[in-house]
């Protein structure tokens, strides 16, 4: 009889090649008799109980404000925001954005379960935490920043900016003009009233009647902010000067009225935000984020370098962009207030004579050239391509910025702000911990 599990021998005395092969297979209806803790199940220097070790030293209080489980107040304990946060950003250090598949490992996988601790989580908790915090989250990204510079591993002396165009949740045929939007609206307008009747309805459950007043209440909320965007989008076209643009009518999404039709790197044009980081050279660590709807970066600059200094409280010296950013206008005022820029001097490839100050250049600029016609300025100029740009593809690449997966601003910036602290928190972990 051929047992499951156990080598069979080979007869001897026979021809051994025409024998069967030694197959060990398997046998599942074995009983395992297993004991194991959780806190065995991990190695000691495993990359989970380093996220949890820093979340545990970290403020998170602003993210206990919202919980209404308090006391001895009827209702269901909330989960803790530190397991959530923890959660949250290992996922992102893995790469794992799906809440579901967070969801999932929670259940399978050794470091997921070890973060748990045996407390339950589903995908809607975890995705309505991931994109309900984003003051709390800037808070946090602060947090972190600060310990970072008060341990000496982080300056902002110079800053490296860049910009990146990241695919929205939004589908190019959801973009729609003002007449469209309006017949759009009308009509949801009409089916929120019509999944009101159904409260008379005994055939529809309340769960299933509470979802599809909910669903059409959000459409209607989406296509009358798409209403309101078309102002703005205007504008935008009127400050880019692109008559081409400026003569079509503007169009907004009714899925993600936040979201932009930009140009991609790949010379394309979809629907999508610009997100900006801003690091620092030195360390590589990222010190200032947002994501806004601008097609261009010429006015990204200063916003994000107010960010660096009103978070660390440190005056920025030296900000180091590309050709994306230069304006003549924004580079006075930036020297002005005691900022060096490194930019490219436009077309300096096919005139080195743009070096040259013109009397229409303010003082700032002048300077700005001399420094980019010196061998120093040029190398000083290189570090942004070596290290913000990097930074930009292996959040995209490795951190869950591949595609937006929210709609809305807020929610957007929540989801990279994530993909900051998660990247901050794989580079800096140790330093954070000692």
């Amino acid at each position: 009889m051929e047992l499951a599990g156990i080598e069979q021998p080979v007869p001897r005395g026979g021809d051994e090649a025409a024998a069967p092969p030694r197959l060990r297979r398997p046998d599942r209806n074995q009983a395992l008799m297993q004991t194991c803790y959780l806190d065995e199940m991990l190695p000691a220097d495993h990359q989970a109980r380093t996220v949890w070790a820093v979340v545990d030293k970290l403020d998170l209080s602003e993210f206990h404000e919202p919980l209404k489980a308090r006391g001895s107040d009827p209702g269901r304990s909330a989960t803790d925001p530190k397991l959530l946060v923890a959660l949250l950003l290992y996922a992102v250090m893995e790469g794992i954005g799906s809440g579901r598949e967070i969801a999932r490992l929670c259940e399978c996988h050794d470091a997921f379960r070890w973060l748990c601790g045996g407390v339950p989580v589903n995908y809607h908790t975890l995705n309505d935490f991931r994109v309900g915090h984003e003051k709390a989250l800037d808070h946090l990204f602060t947090q972190v920043l600060a310990v970072l510079m008060y341990k000496k591993a982080v300056t902002v002396r110079r800053i490296c900016q860049d910009g990146t165009k990241v695919r929205a949740s939004a589908g190019a045929g959801s973009f729609r003009r003002e007449g469209k939007l309006r017949e759009h609206l009308a009509a949801a307008k009409a089916h929120v009233e019509a999944v009101k009747q159904l409260a008379d309805d005994a055939t529809v459950s309340a769960v299933k009647r509470a979802a599809r007043e909910r669903a059409a209440r959000e459409r209607e909320e989406r296509i009358t902010a798409a209403l309101a965007e078309l102002p703005k989008i205007q504008e935008d076209k009127i400050r880019s000067r692109d008559k081409q643009s400026m003569a079509k009518a503007p169009r907004a999404s009714t899925t993600d009225p936040d979201a932009r039709v930009m140009k991609m790197p790949d010379n394309g044009f979809r629907p999508a935000y610009n997100v900006q980081l801003v690091v620092d050279p030195t360390s590589r660590a990222i010190v200032g984020v947002d994501v806004t709807h601008a097609r261009t970066d010429t006015k990204e600059g200063q916003p994000l370098r107010e960010q660096v200094e009103q978070r660390t409280g440190q005056k920025v010296e030296e900000h180091v962009v590309d050709g994306g950013y230069v304006q003549k206008d924004r580079i006075e005022q930036a020297e002005a207030r005691g900022t060096k820029m490194y930019a490219p001097v436009p077309n300096a490839r096919k005139d080195p004579k743009v070096y040259e100050v013109k009397k229409t250049d303010g003082p700032g600029v002048a300077a700005w050239r001399r420094r980019m016609a010196s061998a120093e300025g040029k190398a000083i100029y290189t570090q942004r391509g070596a290290t913000v740009e990097t930074v930009n593809a292996d959040i995209k690449t490795f951190r869950g910025l591949s595609r937006i997966v929210v709609r809305g601003l807020k929610r957007v910036r929540s989801q990279v702000l994530w993909s900051a602290l998660a990247y901050n928190l794989l580079h800096f972990g140790p330093v954070l911990l000692t």
